[in-house]
């Protein structure tokens, strides 16, 4: 996924501000998903969901205004109900900028762990 940085994603020294890579790897999981022919909307409609349970991030280089940004974004493990995600993003210059880790839950309607269905699993093995 690319994302170009806008002014609104900086702080007021024109650096990409760190709490905006949350929202940055929140749209490319969505993407992922996208990709592989699942609709976020629809499992939820089917009371399924995945939950953020941890979050990692190493900065290794400023993200500035004006830049664009390159997400890779791979499903290393996928669990009996957790999947685990890493990218890495990298700027214009193919400079590394950061790189994450988010691992997911499965839940149910009432947000309680279930096993992540069948269907959603074979999606994610294509």
């Amino acid at each position: 996924m690319k994302i170009k940085i806008y002014y609104h994603h900086t702080d007021c020294g024109g650096v990409v501000y760190y709490a905006k890579y949350l929202e940055f790897l929140e749209d490319a999981r969505t993407e992922f998903f996208e990709d592989k022919g699942i609709s976020y909307e629809g499992m939820v409609r089917q009371g399924t969901q995945f939950v953020v349970v941890r979050q990692e991030i190493d900065y290794k280089a400023p993200a500035f205004y004006g830049d664009t940004l390159s997400i890779d974004t791979r499903l290393t493990e996928v669990g009996p109900v957790k999947l685990d995600f890493s990218y890495e993003i990298k700027n214009q210059n193919n400079q590394a900028i950061s790189t994450a880790r988010t691992i997911m839950v499965c839940v149910n309607g009432n947000l309680k762990p279930q096993a992540i269905p069948e269907e959603i699993r074979n999606k994610l093995g294509k």
